[in-house]
């Protein structure tokens, strides 16, 4: 099933999207200092512009400047992300996508952080896992 076209974002707008979840709200001028490697004040202007047709950001008007905001919460877009991670990469399998993620990880995770996953694996459990 393909992703709908307001859904589907560029490595550019994922960029900005990540720095506007980051500072919750900048300017075109703020987007671009936090940029690495940006390009030109027009092209993020623009692609501000186009996040903001698609529904992904809205703006306020500070003065003579447009300040952006995120339209969702950072939690509502992770969840968002994962669905669609686990869609394309793991046939919607959440066991592959966290065996994936402790075959990387697991070398460089402390004991407490183990811990803490073991105890929501656990509560996902009680909250109505399958025996």
């Amino acid at each position: 099933m393909a992703i709908p076209s307001h859904l589907r974002l560029s490595r550019r707008e994922r960029q900005i999207m990540e720095i506007l979840f980051r500072t919750a709200q900048a300017s075109v001028a703020e987007v671009l200092a936090a940029m690495h490697d940006p390009p030109s004040y027009s092209a993020v202007r623009a692609t501000l512009r186009l996040l903001e047709e698609k529904g992904h950001v809205k703006h306020i008007q500070d003065g003579r400047r447009y300040v952006y905001q995120p339209t969702t919460d950072l939690s509502r877009a992770r969840r968002s992300a994962m669905r669609s991670l686990l869609k394309t990469f793991f046939d919607g399998s959440v066991e592959h996508a966290v065996a994936s993620l402790l075959d990387i990880q697991a070398r460089k995770m402390k004991s407490d952080e183990l811990d803490r996953l073991s105890a929501l694996i656990d509560e996902a459990k009680q909250k109505g896992g399958r025996p």
